[in-house]
């Protein structure tokens, strides 16, 4: 206890969230035991979130010894034809789906980016929605720059947010501009949510601008990517042309980013 008081006088956290007293900040489980905990620990308590447009709910969960907090969302809609969005873009046969946070959360484990809370499918009654664990204590990237923070350690949020763009130009994101979606949590650690409206039949990326440097382990988890893997892994919640298409914007990444490090050099474009 003395040493979270201590990292929150450090970190200045009047902005983080009220935590129930047994949480850390951050994310109480990771990996198989998140995972495992949110398919099967009993709901306790539902909260309407109040923001977004999806409707989603925030669960309270206990397996009995363990109680903690998860996003529950069971959007699941498609228009054919061309989507206008506020602010400008038009999406031809957009997609806004649960499935879609699963897809990205099993992605983000073949990529090792780490930025994507644990995340799986889960059926109450006759509805099934994707079930995600809360991240406690975190702010948005709005109110961050709303609140004028800087981090304290400018090369590891750099390198953070270059493994956010390319997981949003990857996914093909089209909601990656709403910077609510990137949380940061007092430790400055960032994470990746809200890609519901992701995994279009697009095979170009949205914006090659956003894309100046990579993470080397990143490139070579992309280049292992095959048809096999992204079925076996993806294709419960992707349907076929989502994963060609999801492909073809993986080879115009690896592309980009080779011609970036011929244009400026390895040193100044891999990290």
């Amino acid at each position: 206890m003395r040493r979270r008081l201590a990292a929150a006088t450090l970190l200045g956290l009047a902005w983080a969230l009220p935590l129930p007293a047994q949480e850390p900040f951050g994310l109480p489980l990771k990996g198989e035991d998140a995972e495992k905990f949110l398919r099967t620990a009993d709901v306790v308590r539902k909260k309407a979130l109040g923001i977004g447009i999806t409707h989603s709910e925030q669960y309270t969960l206990s397996d009995g010894s363990r109680t903690h907090r998860a996003v529950w969302k069971t959007i699941d809609e498609f228009k054919r034809g061309a989507t206008s969005f506020e602010g400008g873009g038009v999406v031809i046969d957009f997609a806004d789906s649960y499935k879609h946070e699963i897809a990205a959360y099993e992605l983000d484990k073949l990529l090792g980016t780490d930025l994507v809370p644990p995340t799986v499918e889960r059926t109450f009654g006759r509805t099934t929605g994707s079930l995600q664990m809360w991240v406690e204590g975190a702010m948005t990237e709005a109110d961050r720059k709303q609140k004028k923070l800087a981090p304290p350690d400018p090369q590891a949020w750099n390198e953070q947010m270059y493994k956010v763009r390319l997981l949003h130009q990857l996914t093909y994101d089209t909601d990656a501009r709403n910077i609510r979606n990137v949380l940061i949590d007092p430790a400055f650690r960032i994470y990746a949510i809200d890609f519901s409206r992701s995994f279009t039949g697009y095979a170009d990326l949205r914006s090659e601008k956003e894309l100046t440097r990579f993470s080397r382990p990143a490139l070579e988890a992309l280049k292992a990517l095959d048809r096999p893997t992204l079925d076996a892994r993806l294709g419960h919640w992707l349907g076929g042309p989502q994963i060609a298409a999801l492909l073809k914007r993986r080879d115009k990444i690896l592309a980009l980013a080779a011609r970036r490090v011929a244009e400026s050099g390895e040193a100044a474009v891999l990290y």
